[in-house]
């Protein structure tokens, strides 16, 4: 009975090491639910055996038959054991493997943090110490370093001591990034200078456009556009001064904040480009269809007759057959209204672009509703 013990006790203590790890690093499992009935039976086989193997020498021995029922307890806990071990063998010793390579990780990870860290004062790289990256990724490294120190349990150094490899892979990869920032910011700022020129070319034909919308069209059809030219020349007027700072900054030796203000002068230079072609696009659009009205809605009211086909083959005209027909209203609405010496040609493209719009969502969920059946 003394080698059945020894040998239940052996097998659970392996089991139970595996069992910790894998409550430490992978909880999603819920392994430890299932070990701890298992657990229980084994302690109490434990404690009939020590009831019965401490005796006392003024007691007499305890009856036969309480031994046999010790060892069948020992042996169905034993049992149990091996059970539950076959079931999860693979994944206990991988648990157990890592947990035990965890505190060689802690240590390595800790060693090239630190002179990760220490390679940031050296001749090499201390110009690069304050460069914006630079200190955030040292900052970050710094952070990790003190979580893993106050880090306890397995789970929570492991844990811990992989994202001081990231933070300091982040560290390495700025400061090897650094020495190349100002020729990145040199290059930038030429091409962002060249782009404000562009964009200012582009922007002095911004008022004749608009000037002539205003001669050939309704006035209502560039309404929303008069703002553009003041927007736009307020834009490159901000980009220029961000363009003067940028350089200011990358003379002094940050590339970094040259490059972040390139990126707002970037960001200035598209909303400009926008509002322009805001313009110069709407002229070309109301000039097309008032040289062919027809054009327009034709491509709409093909569309309509698609959907409409649609309907008929998918078996959805009870649905949607009413819905689609309601458009032929629509559409007529718009034709009729563009009429008088300066008609709204605006107003008829935004009404057939809408009834266009709907059509497509309807095609949309037809299509998903015969899909989805």
């Amino acid at each position: 009975m003394v080698a059945a013990f020894l040998d239940m006790d052996k097998r659970q203590s392996v089991i139970e090491a595996g069992v910790a790890a894998s409550y430490e690093l992978e909880p999603e499992r819920h392994l430890l639910r299932q070990w701890d009935p298992i657990r229980q039976a084994c302690y109490r086989a434990g404690e009939t055996y020590l009831q019965l193997a401490v005796t006392d020498p003024e007691q007499p021995l305890a009856p036969a038959p309480a031994y046999e029922q010790a060892l069948r307890q020992i042996t169905e806990a034993t049992r149990t054991l091996d059970e539950f071990f076959g079931n999860n063998r693979g994944h206990l010793e991988h648990m157990t493997t890592v947990a035990n390579t965890v505190p060689e990780l802690a240590h390595r990870m800790r060693t090239e943090a630190r002179n990760t860290l220490a390679a940031t004062q050296t001749p090499d790289f201390v110009f690069f110490a304050n460069y914006p990256s630079v200190r955030s990724a040292t900052e970050a490294l710094e952070k990790a370093l003190n979580s893993l120190d106050a880090a306890h349990s397995v789970g929570a150094t492991r844990t811990a001591a992989l994202r001081v490899e990231e933070a300091t892979t982040a560290l390495l990869d700025a400061l090897a990034a650094a020495p190349g920032r100002r020729d990145e910011a040199v290059r930038t700022l030429a091409s962002v200078t060249t782009r404000i020129g562009a964009v200012r070319t582009r922007a002095e034909g911004l008022a004749p456009a608009f000037s002539a919308l205003l001669r050939e069209f309704n006035a209502a059809s560039s309404a929303d556009l008069s703002g553009n030219e003041k927007q736009a020349a307020e834009l490159l007027a901000r980009a220029e001064d961000q363009l003067g700072r940028a350089r200011a900054a990358a003379k002094d030796g940050r590339p970094e904040e040259a490059l972040e203000l390139v990126a707002a002068i970037r960001a200035e230079l598209s909303r400009a480009e926008e509002l322009v072609d805001a313009v110069t696009a709407r002229l070309a659009t109301l000039r097309s269809v008032r040289q062919n009205p027809g054009a327009k809605v034709d491509e709409v009211r093909f569309r309509l007759r698609d959907a409409q086909h649609l309907a008929v083959q998918r078996g959805l005209t009870a649905e949607w057959g009413s819905v689609l027909d309601s458009q032929l209203s629509r559409i007529d609405r718009a034709v009729d209204a563009l009429t008088g010496v300066h008609p709204d040609y605006w107003a008829y493209v935004r009404d057939l672009d809408a009834v266009s719009t709907f059509i497509a969502g309807v095609v949309d969920r037809m299509r998903g509703r015969t899909e989805n059946a």
